[in-house]
């Protein structure tokens, strides 16, 4: 999802004056002010990183006693619940079919449901091109409280990193979603990408450093829009981007070409960084540098989504994120081997393991009770506890115990790619069973392809075999498991494939790994 960094830093600079970045103001006025709000934010952060189980226990009882008289707090009975034991106990592990039918009174005009606040904003997410389009609720809390404070601290972060920076002496390219209104039961509700909503419910003032225009930004229409943006930001000083890596390229492959340039540092020579979420990375980190020159260039991470906003990148170097424990967001962990299971354990943070993979579990200051985001990730450090994201918990290959999951997969496809000077746009993958036996199937869009596919086949297999024990087992002398197959699908497929689905854009991905060939029949029909 795009994350709008400037306007939320901008927001809380309310306090000094809209007019602080008048250009008549010295810019010693300016950094005067940021320094001191970075100070201030910085030492926040060092103090629940610091206190981390003290403040997620503050967190937790505020949520509880907050919504104890809402239908949701009187079903399980909060008034009596005072500790995260009996918490666990009490309320299941919901998914959002679990939470629908509130929230299909929520959007009817219904509230003081599953949070006490009037919630009218909900934001449209399906994770994957799969399925139906969820609708998560957005309370004033949670835009104040969680993404606008995550903007914020986004930014006192980069800044306390990178003391240089030079990121308001130009715009900030941000690429956000669609947003549109909706009339229920005469009741106004508003649903549209995360990144739309924020943009919403900015002040006008907070626009004029920021590209493009909230018209464009706020289009429905992806293809028209991403040449309305790439027109509308091709002039402009932009110094910092925002959004998912995945668009963005393809954003910027437009400007280039519109511009008659090969590196983006020739449009814009004070680029300096790209703040990044929703998806990995990696995959694309060879692209951005094949067309953005500079060696300077910083690559943010983030861990966002609709639900909330979990982890933001504190080292330079380092690709793990710092879980932000201050969020109005209460965790709880959910070991692997218990993920099936009728009624999970859950872990609370002190218990939680370096090296082991959970699915993570969130109750917010939106009403979303333990509920089961969907993502898996892994404790790099719990002093302070820092995290990397390791995949879904419905997004594996698992037909015969391999237990194949996406950070495997990302991590074996780096290697392939670097043994093979292969360059990859889009991939997914699933089992392929034929008579003689199974195998895995990787539907793959190369940009630069191997100049040996079967080298780059082995390459990927043998990266696999080092990084999982369970899919190393099952590949012994191909008794139970086959060699992986390689399909090279032309340029444009992956694109072609959303756009027929009506998943260009915004927060739609493609699945990376399935368990059964829906996916990948559908795009191996389209070649």
């Amino acid at each position: 999802m795009a994350i709008n960094i400037l306007d939320y830093y901008l927001k809380e600079m309310i306090i000094f004056g809209s007019s602080i970045f008048d250009r008549k103001q010295p810019m010693t006025l300016i950094n005067s002010v940021l320094n001191w709000m970075i100070k201030k934010r910085i030492h926040q952060i060092e103090l629940f990183m610091k206190y981390p189980h003290e403040v997620q226990s503050e967190w937790f009882k505020r949520l509880i006693t907050t919504a104890k008289d809402t239908e949701w707090g009187r079903k399980y009975h909060y008034k009596s619940i005072d500790n995260a034991k009996t918490f666990a106990e009490r309320v299941p592990v919901n998914t959002y079919d679990d939470l629908k039918p509130m929230i299909d009174r929520l959007r009817a005009g219904e509230q003081n449901l599953l949070w006490p606040e009037e919630v009218k904003w909900f934001a449209k997410s399906s994770g994957t091109t799969a399925g139906r389009s969820k609708f998560i609720p957005v309370s004033e809390s949670a835009i104040e409280e969680c993404h606008y404070k995550a903007g914020k601290d986004m930014l006192s972060i980069y800044f306390s990193l990178y003391p240089e920076s030079g990121f308001f002496d130009g715009r900030s390219l941000v690429m956000g979603g669609s947003g549109v209104v909706q009339e229920v039961s005469n009741t106004s509700y508003y649903e549209g990408d995360l990144s739309a909503i924020l943009m919403r419910n900015l002040p006008y003032w907070a626009q004029f450093k920021r590209t493009p225009s909230l018209s464009i930004a706020l289009m429905d229409e992806w293809e028209n829009k991403l040449e309305l943006m790439a027109e509308s930001t091709l002039d402009h000083n932009v110094t910092s981007i925002s959004g998912v890596p995945s668009w963005m390229l393809v954003l910027l492959k437009k400007i280039l070409k519109k511009a008659g340039k090969t590196d983006l540092m020739e449009v814009w020579p004070n680029l300096e960084v790209f703040f990044h979420g929703g998806v990995n990375f990696n995959p694309y980190r060879e692209q951005y540098r094949e067309i953005i020159s500079s060696d300077k260039m910083v690559y943010f991470d983030t861990y966002n989504a609709s639900e909330g906003f979990f982890g933001i990148q504190g080292q330079k170097g380092k690709h793990d994120l710092l879980l932000m424990l201050d969020y109005g967001i209460y965790y709880e962990f959910i070991p692997m081997d218990q993920l099936r299971a009728e009624h999970p354990k859950t872990l609370q943070l002190h218990e939680v393991e370096v090296g082991k993979n959970y699915a993570l579990v969130i109750t917010t200051n939106a009403g979303l009770w333990r509920y089961l985001i969907g993502d898996t990730i892994t404790f790099t450090s719990t002093d302070p506890y820092r995290i990397l994201i390791t995949g879904r918990t419905k997004s594996y290959i698992n037909t015969v115990g391999e237990e194949l999951i996406i950070d495997n997969a990302e991590k074996a496809i780096d290697v392939a790619c670097s043994k093979t000077g292969a360059v990859i746009n889009e991939y997914t993958a699933a089992p392929l069973m034929k008579k003689e036996g199974i195998n895995h199937q990787w539907l793959i869009e190369f940009i630069r392809p191997p100049e040996d596919a079967d080298f780059f086949s082995m390459a990927l297999d043998n990266a696999l075999k080092s990084l999982n024990s369970d899919y190393e087992a099952k590949r012994y002398h191909s008794l139970v498991l086959g060699e992986p197959t390689i399909v090279q699908v032309p340029e444009g497929t992956f694109y072609k494939w959303m756009k027929i689905n009506n998943k260009l854009g915004g927060q739609n991905k493609v699945p990376r790994l399935s368990n059964d060939r829906k996916y990948v029949d559908e795009i191996l029909g389209l070649i």
